[in-house]
């Protein structure tokens, strides 16, 4: 066998058994299938950014208020107004100069009045387009790390557009506790229960100045039946979630039932042991997106930076909890916009039509082809084969999931593979014609018909990373399989195919091709 022929025919076997190998699912499911395949949740998400725009100025209100009592400034308030402006009322026209420069330290913020006794705060419009844009970026990658730690395999969390977020949850059998995960803002904040004030008159609707009314939700385990407990709170937050390192699920010895153990940072440790030292016999609430989980009594100072959030839960609704809070609160709230759920029986029916209609597609070609191209045929029916083995070993190898559109893809990958070998065949059959020989024939219909083979699937491939690109799930499981299985007939159609008659050329000195 000559040597060009021998590497040739060694590549192939080797490109073919690799791909058989990885394809070939001995130890695991090689080939992960999409949201459509086995069932799940397609969420379209939109992040409530401005609501970040209004943190960041409560913010600056907070800080502008600490700084004015600790440069003893004696009358000067300061609040946010509704579209976020901050306004500080001074004492007199002398603080003015000391406020601007406590204002000065934000450079969010820009002056945009100024009168005698009152300065009115703007966030500038390129800081509140940064400060949208970040909070959306970081609930993408709060709600991905929550996901990652619910454990759904093969997720797909992207953002679309300026403000919304797809998420497509293959496999998931609970969508609800999944979309609760999701959409949970998580801002946990710790603050002190109003016991001198009287719960019922707040509830009348005289709520004492600083003070507001929060719920703890309890629900009935065996009736399903939810309660909601009245709490009045003051309204100062002493503590948030943010300077949480680990929370985890533990049991408490006596009853066995599940709590959230929370551990702070060096900051959050420290401010918690001053909050439970100055406040010994107070109840500390600890709420979570507004809704009170407990309120313990402080009956000591608590250093070590370690408390523990205790509550009616079940372990997942523990599980999920400690997962929120690891992974971090959202930076604004979302909001569901569409919410589509696949069912696993529907997921199944799609499998199977879509193997029938690969089946069906495929065995029609390749009957033609052998009608029609007889022993050429033949080699190509072979070359398909081999493209589909490349095909799954390679979506093996990249680890890429296979939907609905992408076994459309598979079969339109059959086409275009059958496709190059007609052109190549008929090129060959007008050589023939012309009384060439059938080497020479061939040879000249391979590199004839090579240049237009080349930019059909160049162009298509071009269409099929567009997609890939700038597509959704589905549509990019049908653009992964559209791009492997163009490269792959290439490979197929132009080199095996020619290498298999290269061999039979060498083998048998061949008068007349059966074509």
């Amino acid at each position: 066998m000559p040597r060009n022929l021998k590497w040739k025919a060694l590549l192939i076997i080797l490109i073919v058994g690799l791909a058989i190998w990885r394809a070939y699912p001995y130890d695991r499911e090689r080939i992960h299938l999409g949201l459509d395949l086995q069932g799940g949740i397609h969420l379209l998400l939109e992040a409530q950014a401005g609501k970040a725009v209004e943190a960041t100025a409560d913010r600056i209100v907070g800080e502008l208020r600490n700084q004015a009592r600790e440069a003893g400034l004696q009358g000067v308030t300061v609040r946010r107004l509704e579209n976020n402006d901050v306004q500080v009322a001074l004492g007199s026209a002398a603080d003015s100069e000391k406020v601007t420069k406590f204002a000065g330290e934000y450079p969010e913020m820009q002056l945009d009045k100024q009168e005698a006794t009152t300065l009115s705060y703007r966030v500038r419009p390129a800081s509140r387009r940064q400060i949208e844009d970040n909070a959306v970026q970081q609930a993408l990658e709060t709600i991905r790390n929550r996901i990652d730690q619910f454990g759904v395999s093969e997720p797909t969390v992207q953002r679309q557009g300026e403000r919304r977020i797809i998420v497509e949850l293959p496999g998931v059998k609970d969508p609800e506790r999944a979309i609760s995960l999701i959409g949970k803002t998580a801002l946990l904040e710790f603050k002190l229960v109003d016991d001198d004030s009287s719960l019922r008159e707040a509830l009348d609707g005289k709520v004492p100045l600083g003070d507001e009314i929060i719920y703890q939700r309890v629900e009935d385990k065996a009736t399903g039946a939810v309660t909601k407990n009245p709490y009045l709170v003051k309204r100062e937050t002493l503590l948030t979630g943010d300077l949480l390192t680990n929370a985890e699920v533990n049991f408490d010895t006596q009853f066995n039932q599940p709590y959230v153990s929370i551990t702070f940072n060096k900051i959050g440790g420290r401010l918690f042991s001053q909050i439970t030292g100055a406040n010994v016999r107070k109840r500390l609430a600890i709420i979570l997106d507004n809704n009170l989980y407990s309120a313990p009594v402080i009956q000591e100072k608590i250093g070590g930076g370690q408390a523990r959030i205790t509550g009616s839960f079940t372990v997942d609704e523990a599980r999920d909890l400690a997962i929120v809070l690891r992974a971090g609160s959202l930076p604004a709230p979302v909001t569901i916009l569409e919410n589509r759920t696949v069912g696993p029986s529907l997921g199944r029916d799609s499998i199977e039509r879509g193997i029938r209609s690969t089946i069906i597609g495929g065995l029609l070609v390749v009957l033609f082809m052998l009608v029609y191209y007889r022993l050429a045929g033949l080699l190509a029916n072979l070359a398909l084969v081999l493209n589909l083995l490349l095909l799954l070993g390679a979506m093996a190898q990249l680890g890429a999931t296979l939907t609905l559109p992408g076994i459309a893809g598979i079969i339109l990958t059959v086409g275009m593979a059958v496709d190059a070998n007609v052109l190549i065949f008929e090129r060959i059959r007008e050589e023939l014609r012309e009384a060439k020989t059938v080497r020479a024939a061939i040879d000249m219909g391979y590199s004839r018909a090579f240049l237009t083979i080349m930019d059909a699937n160049v162009t298509t491939l071009i269409a099929a990373v567009v997609l890939f690109q700038f597509g959704t799930g589905p549509v990019k499981g049908f653009a992964v399989t559209l791009s492997i299985g163009i490269v792959a007939s290439m490979f197929t159609a132009i080199f095996v195919t020619r290498t298999i008659f290269d061999f039979i050329l060498w083998r048998w000195r061949i008068e007349r091709l059966s074509i």
